[in-house]
């Protein structure tokens, strides 16, 4: 190997190094890159750097990040979640494992219009973990479904691990958005089987709600609660998802509709205030510029990598794997499930998918297929210990008797349900590339 393709493996050495020893995720990306490339080249390599970042902070289609963010914290400040739950409580009846599943559903509900992991997980734990306690359910079931749960944004759509995921691919948004739609429902659907069939093999794990609870709230009045609760956030979803895919609007117009709507929204709730607007406004900047700063940093990472030969290097790594095209695209996921206990998904994104996306283009494979395998092997990255961010958000509102080690054993079954969801998307690509195919995308 040449000296420079040493510096690449250097590279990534050092950036997780400094990754390990508590930096920041893009200042890691940063000074990894560009002292790798000032060895390599000297200044010359980062006369590039300029063009790069300025390509990313006038991409049109990271304009929608922020307003679909804006319409994510919007509906978080509303409180959707706690008026779902109540609903969900008396729906669930008798059902063992009903409440559990309900939280599944409510995880895809919010997930499709907050799309914020931790905004979710932080809301779920604190109005249902202390009602599932008390109603007898597992401490590790318990805290595992409000965790899977709460990741489910991040794969139905509109979901920004999409929007990346397009931009990284160069495909567009709506076709990605259209091809998450049954893997999205599907592993929710995963969701709820497990803690279905726990009712029938474990009941004790999962106990229904008491008659009493279920009488609390006459049949009029949830019918009348259920559809002024499910209507609004339904509608807007419907609205936004549709135009994209109809192809009546493009993403970041659909995004400020959903943005106007998430206020209208929350006006219909009558929880809208001047400081419910500003406190929006506020986490919408941090959140948008904090990705936006990772976005840039990984510029420099990607230059230098790119620049040192790294991308021959992966080239090489995979000529040696046995097995052919299904043995690459296994490499690729189990790098990218092995990631996410380490660091989060945008830096998966535009870390590993970059050094794996060359070889499967120059092999004509289905890149919509592709980026929904690594969108739903991303999802294990929320859940997977130590650094999983849906594991320190429970922890951070979960109640003195849950410990860390429930949350962790109660996360494992549904990192193994990913998991398989993955495996069946690889065995039927139509999972994925048929809706797509279907609208014309």
């Amino acid at each position: 190997m040449s000296v420079n393709e040493w510096l690449a493996i250097g590279m990534l050495v050092g950036f997780f190094g400094l990754l390990m020893a508590g930096l920041p995720v893009a200042l890691t990306l940063a000074v990894s890159g560009f002292v790798a490339g000032w060895f390599g080249f000297g200044p010359l390599l980062f006369n590039l750097v300029p063009a790069r970042i300025y390509g990313v902070v006038t991409n049109y289609t990271l304009l929608a990040i922020p307003l679909f963010v804006f319409m994510g914290v919007m509906l978080e400040k509303s409180r959707l979640a706690e008026d779902l739950m109540e609903v969900v409580s008396h729906l669930a009846g008798s059902v063992r494992g009903g409440i559990g599943v309900g939280i599944i559903l409510v995880g895809v509900i919010m997930g499709a219009t907050t799309g914020i992991v931790g905004a979710t997980v932080v809301t779920l734990g604190l109005l249902t973990l202390p009602a599932l306690l008390k109603r007898g359910y597992d401490k590790g079931l318990a805290c595992g479904a409000i965790c899977a749960s709460g990741t489910l944004g991040q794969i139905i759509p509109p979901s920004l691990v999409l929007i990346l995921l397009a931009d990284i691919m160069n495909e567009s948004v709506g076709t990605l958005f259209a091809a998450a739609v049954i893997p999205g429902l599907m592993l929710a659907a995963l969701f709820c089987l497990y803690i279905l069939a726990l009712g029938v093999f474990r009941p004790h794990m999962v106990p229904p709600v008491s008659v009493d609870e279920r009488a609390a709230m006459g049949r009029a009045e949830l019918m009348g609660k259920m559809l002024r609760v499910a209507l609004p956030p339904f509608g807007l979803v419907l609205a936004v998802l549709g135009s994209i895919i109809a192809g009546v609007a493009a993403p970041t117009e659909a995004a400020s509709m959903g943005a106007l709507g998430s206020i209208l929204v929350t006006a219909l709730g009558r929880r809208l205030s001047w400081a419910t607007l500003w406190a929006t406004m506020t986490d919408t900047a941090k959140i948008t510029a904090q990705m936006m700063f990772i976005l840039i940093c990984a510029q420099v990472f990607a230059i230098a990598f790119r620049g040192l030969g790294g991308e021959q290097l992966v080239h090489d790594a995979f000529d040696l794997l046995p097995g052919g095209q299904a043995a690459e695209i296994w490499f690729m996921l189990t790098i990218v499930f092995l990631l996410g206990f380490f660091i989060e998904w945008i830096e998966i994104c535009y870390i590993a998918v970059p050094l794996f996306l060359p070889i499967f283009q120059a092999q004509n494979v289905d890149l919509v297929w592709i980026g929904m395998l690594v969108c739903v092997m991303l999802q294990t990255s929320f859940l997977t210990p130590p650094f999983g961010w849906a594991l320190f958000f429970l922890r951070g509102v979960a109640p003195p008797e849950v410990k860390t080690g429930d949350i962790y054993r109660g996360v494992v079954p549904f990192i193994a349900l990913q998991v398989a969801a993955t495996v069946l998307v690889f065995l039927f690509p139509t999972l994925a590339t048929w809706l797509p195919g279907a609208i014309g995308w």
